[in-house]
């Protein structure tokens, strides 16, 4: 590993957080990343894991670990907390993307990036046609987006007790019809994808993408329409697809100069 090897900060070990750092510890030489750091809520959990110089036990220590980038991967208030310290040392790499529903936060994270020369990435994830998306976005075409998302009542991580009164075999129900501004909150854990489109049609904002899959319409009566499986476990937040998809954004942190970088 040389010194040029873009040195990583992992802050979660989740699922999706053991992924990365089970791929940075087997691919990591060969695609030019080290681990700096991993933290976790509960440490315990690192012990058997990871040698014990990897670990860190007090997040607000990260800065005495040498890093390229942090990449979070356990929860919005993590990224409400930590994040516009995270880009005063390092690029950032934000895979709770629900926080920047907050717009005083993600305002706060975009004067940062700038302030500092760091780059705000927020990953696509598992969205389909992403880059299709942000293109009409930019060439003011986007008119609406819409996004369907249906799960196993188990896989929610839900606040104000919408799931309380489920019975197994209810069948389909419709928790939530609106803006993905207002299901942000209502839904941390489960609506990254959401928010990862509304950031991609910046012109319409959570605001003005509704979750309720991708429907997309454009002018003169252009739509698209897209449906897309990515199964989860049972209990799991985490889809199968979004686990590769995230390794791929992490690849592309090379630092694009005090934006925010959608990938």
């Amino acid at each position: 590993m040389t010194d040029r090897a873009l040195k990583v900060g992992i802050v979660g070990y989740g699922h999706l957080g053991q992924f990365l750092v089970e791929k940075i510890q087997k691919e990591g030489p060969e695609a030019g990343l080290q681990l700096a750091f991993v933290w976790n809520r509960n440490a315990d959990k690192l012990r058997d894991s990871l040698p014990k110089e990897l670990i860190l036990h007090d997040l607000s220590d990260f800065t005495h670990r040498e890093t390229s980038v942090i990449v979070e991967v356990c929860h919005p208030l993590i990224v409400k907390e930590f994040g516009v310290r995270f880009l005063s040392h390092a690029h950032f790499l934000v895979g709770s993307p629900s926080a920047l529903s907050d717009p005083q936060l993600e305002q706060d994270l975009r004067t940062a990036a700038k302030q500092y020369g760091k780059t705000l990435y927020v990953p696509s994830g598992v969205l389909w046609g992403g880059q299709d998306i942000k293109k009409m976005n930019d060439s003011g075409t986007l008119r609406a987006l819409s996004i369907r998302m249906s799960k196993h009542p188990s896989c929610f991580r839900l606040t104000g007790g919408l799931l309380s009164d489920w019975m197994e075999g209810e069948g389909r129900r419709v928790l939530y019809n609106g803006s993905v501004a207002e299901l942000c909150p209502i839904a941390p854990n489960n609506v990254n994808t959401m928010a990862a489109a509304a950031i991609a049609a910046s012109k319409l904002g959570f605001n003005g993408v509704t979750g309720e899959i991708a429907e997309v319409t454009g002018p003169d009566g252009f739509t698209v329409k897209t449906v897309r499986q990515n199964p989860a476990k049972l209990g799991a937040v985490t889809g199968n697809a979004s686990y590769n998809s995230v390794w791929s954004s992490l690849l592309v942190c090379k630092g694009h100069g005090g934006r925010l970088y959608w990938c």
